[in-house]
């Protein structure tokens, strides 16, 4: 009879040990000592230089933190899953990196992913900073912040830019309406250019569905004679309608947005985007020492140069340690390590690769904009 007792103790005190090991193997290996910061974000299908991009540039500034020390003696341990930008595997990406110990989040890279992601985020409550998610639906409940420039900041600032720069009188627009991001950024855009000083003759869109074939759209700018084109959309695209234009809009300028930065890498030739102007907070080209620092440890690491979601994200991982530094957070179980960090993102203020910033309680920064150019396969920045 004691025997018989003594294993079913045995036996019972095996299924708490294997028990055991499966929390910890959820925890993916994570201590008390290591801030896991995860991620979701496209490293496969037609956004994944967006997503790499993130993933590398995140990668540098934790390597650069732990190597100091990490954050008040936390090592970081960056996670980052492949969504393909789409809602459903973003949703699912969340839950998995709640299971790996995820205490504070770089959320997602693009805006319909990142929106999801946020909503699955809502009862946790933990800290979200994006490096690039930029529709206003991704900020909108309480603990999701971004680095980035949001659509309709952008769209106004691209808006005021073509008046104030006298770029052109007759301006057309090529978007796409089935995207939160070039929905968002053309919707601004067109509230802002009505009180000024050009007009805007063709406003064309396509959808996700058919972003292959540009020439009608490219055929009504020609035929409204517009001087300016204003391309709301990712690089792409983008290079797909340059490439198209060869012939039909030679003489008109071009203009966008952040979604444009990786153009460089898969135009056709330098003689396509020659010319072509972005609205963005960084360019690998710059004399800033945070800027030359960061792009000297990019290139060292990958052979590539940064783009701006790489800066982004580098950002965000300092923002982050700027947040975990105010809130003097010393315990990753603290009941109250939410709340904190939430409040001390809107008393920090960060001297990033995108400029220098603060951010305001609804989640959206507060830095200046600028102007660069496409000149001999390089960024040159504009006055």
């Amino acid at each position: 009879m004691k025997h018989t007792i003594l294993r079913r103790v045995v036996a019972v005190l095996a299924m708490v040990s294997c028990v055991a090991m499966c929390f910890a193997g959820c925890n993916n290996g994570a201590d008390d000592n290591t801030l896991v910061i995860g991620a979701s974000g496209p490293l496969t299908g037609d956004a994944s230089q967006y997503g790499v991009s993130v993933q590398r540039g995140a990668q540098i500034a934790v390597d650069e933190i732990n190597a100091a020390g990490g954050i008040n003696g936390f090592k970081i341990q960056f996670e980052m899953l492949d969504d393909e930008a789409t809602e459903d595997k973003a949703t699912t990406n969340y839950s998995t990196l709640m299971d790996k110990g995820m205490k504070v989040s770089l959320g997602c890279v693009t805006s319909g992913s990142m929106a999801a992601f946020a909503d699955a985020s809502v009862e946790d409550g933990i800290l979200l900073v994006s490096p690039s998610a930029s529709a206003d639906e991704c900020i909108k409940h309480d603990n999701a912040f971004r680095i980035c420039f949001g659509d309709p900041d952008q769209g106004a600032y691209a808006a005021k830019y073509i008046d104030e720069k006298k770029m052109g009188t007759k301006v057309a627009i090529i978007y796409d309406s089935s995207d939160a991001y070039s929905a968002g950024l053309h919707d601004a855009f067109v509230a802002t250019a009505k009180d000024l000083s050009y007009e805007i003759v063709a406003d064309e869109a396509f959808t996700k569905d058919t972003n292959t074939d540009f020439s009608s759209q490219i055929s009504k700018a020609k035929a409204a004679g517009a001087d300016l084109v204003f391309l709301p959309i990712y690089y792409t695209q983008a290079a797909a309608i340059l490439d198209q234009a060869q012939g039909e809009l030679d003489g008109a300028k071009f203009l966008g947005c952040d979604g444009l930065d990786g153009i460089i890498p898969i135009a056709k030739s330098k003689d396509i985007i020659e010319g072509v102007t972005l609205i963005t907070p960084f360019y690998a080209d710059s004399e800033d020492e945070t800027i030359k620092n960061f792009v000297s440890k990019f290139e060292e690491k990958y052979n590539a140069t940064p783009d701006q979601f790489a800066a982004d994200a580098y950002d965000a991982i300092y923002a982050i340690k700027a947040a975990m530094e105010k809130a003097e957070i010393t315990d990753l179980n603290d009941a109250e390590l939410n709340a904190k960090l939430i409040k001390a993102m809107t008393e920090i203020e960060l001297k990033g690769t995108t400029g220098t910033m603060t951010w305001q309680a609804n989640g959206a920064p507060t830095k200046d904009a600028s102007a660069v150019v496409i000149k001999d396969g390089k960024y040159v920045e504009l006055d």
